[in-house]
């Protein structure tokens, strides 16, 4: 017997990388070399005072208890220190910051906190799944909005202001999306747009929730926080975390910047799911945000160096692709040749032993366009051009 599931476990399918990442591994297994550009791990190394921190923290006897849900008084003013530096904000490290064990969870935490059932929430038709997934699995209506292909992937503002349900519907829009830079297309940042989504969410009374881990990766111009734009603390919080731009995605150390009000508000959801953080993570941490402008001037160089062999990769699948983008993918559109991203990618991974992403998986818009990440070494890259050719 087989106790019955809840709705939203009914509905709502595992992850997608979840599942192709163990048919990878069952090809591992089976003796063959997988070069996997698929998903955004960087293969970096934090800094060698990250690591340092971490060492000495976890030699301490006291490092191992509990620790405060809002994270240690350190760490908060690392990320109020970082923000000042890197996007001119400033946040009060006692009230304006969330810690999380990553942006993920985030996620999960601000729709538990603010959405009812019904209520309606405006998604990218391009995105991060996690931003549909969570909203479904609550119960949320979700309305995708359209991106302007040939506009730099903006927003069409016409079609979001059409998809708003004002204050007195039972199902009222709640939450805006935003992540820009944006995943996967790679569309950086730009004041104008953010300018423009803090007048929408003012005018329309909506939570306008930013995505911003990609802001440090291949930026071309001075990274932006949607939080420098005046009034913005007033209807909008942003998502940030270090696992791309810090080289620690499996360490899981993000954190929630906005209003008191917002930050206590998801706090009394987030303090009822976990119990904080590791000790030892949030001291390595707070170290790691210290991390100089030239450290990640290197890293980047890093990434610089592997877009050439990307590009080739890319050019002998026939793809076309903008060489402004900005972040740990390359977004491309598929020859018209081709049948569809999922055969591509099933076929590249059978018989080349080539795994890159579909873009179905970020939205039905995707269905002709394949993601290739950054996060594998350039002699690598190269061998999988070897590979295709």
């Amino acid at each position: 017997m087989i106790i019955p599931l809840a709705h939203r476990a009914d509905q709502t399918q595992e992850y997608y990388f979840s599942i192709k990442l163990a048919e990878v591994r069952r090809l591992q297994a089976a003796g063959h070399d997988i070069i996997n550009l698929g998903i955004g791990n960087p293969d970096l190394m934090p800094s060698p005072n990250t690591l340092d921190a971490l060492i000495k923290s976890v030699q301490q006897p006291t490092a191992h208890g509990y620790q405060p849900y809002k994270g240690t008084p350190a760490l908060r003013q690392a990320i109020a220190k970082f923000y000042g530096h890197t996007y001119g904000v400033s946040l009060d490290a006692d009230t304006e910051i969330l810690p999380l064990i990553g942006s993920k969870e985030g996620i999960t935490h601000i729709s538990l906190t603010f959405l009812n059932e019904g209520d309606g929430v405006l998604v990218p038709e391009l995105g991060y799944p996690a931003y549909r997934a969570v909203s479904q699995m609550i119960g949320a209506t979700v309305r995708e909005y359209p991106l302007l292909e040939h506009g730099g992937w903006q927003p069409d503002w016409n079609v979001l202001t059409d998809l708003v349900t004002n204050n007195e519907s039972p199902n009222r829009t709640k939450i805006l999306w935003l992540n820009y830079p944006h995943m996967p297309t790679g569309a950086p940042a730009t004041r104008d747009l953010f300018e423009r989504a803090v007048r929408f969410a003012h005018d329309h009374k909506i939570l306008l929730c930013h995505d911003n881990p990609y802001s440090l990766i291949l930026n071309k111009k001075p990274p932006i926080s949607l939080l420098s734009v005046d009034g913005a603390k007033e209807v909008a919080v942003e998502l940030n975390s270090l696992s791309k731009s810090h080289n620690m995605a499996g360490w899981r150390i993000g954190w929630m910047a906005g209003a008191k009000a917002y930050a206590d508000a998801v706090l009394t959801i987030k303090s009822n799911i976990d119990s904080g953080q590791f000790r030892p993570l949030m001291d390595a941490a707070t170290e790691a945000l210290t991390n100089s402008d030239e450290w990640h001037r290197e890293r980047n160089a890093v990434y610089q160096g592997r877009l050439d062999a990307i590009h080739a990769l890319l050019d002998a699948l026939g793809c076309t692709y903008s060489t402004d983008q900005e972040g740990l993918f390359i977004w491309a559109k598929l020859p018209d040749s081709v049948e569809s991203a999922e055969a591509l990618v099933d076929d590249l991974l059978l018989t080349k032993h080539v795994f890159i992403a579909p873009g179905f998986i970020f939205g039905p818009k995707g269905n002709r366009y394949v993601r290739v990440s950054l996060c594998l070494p350039k002699e690598r890259i190269e061998e999988a051009v070897k590979r295709i050719k």
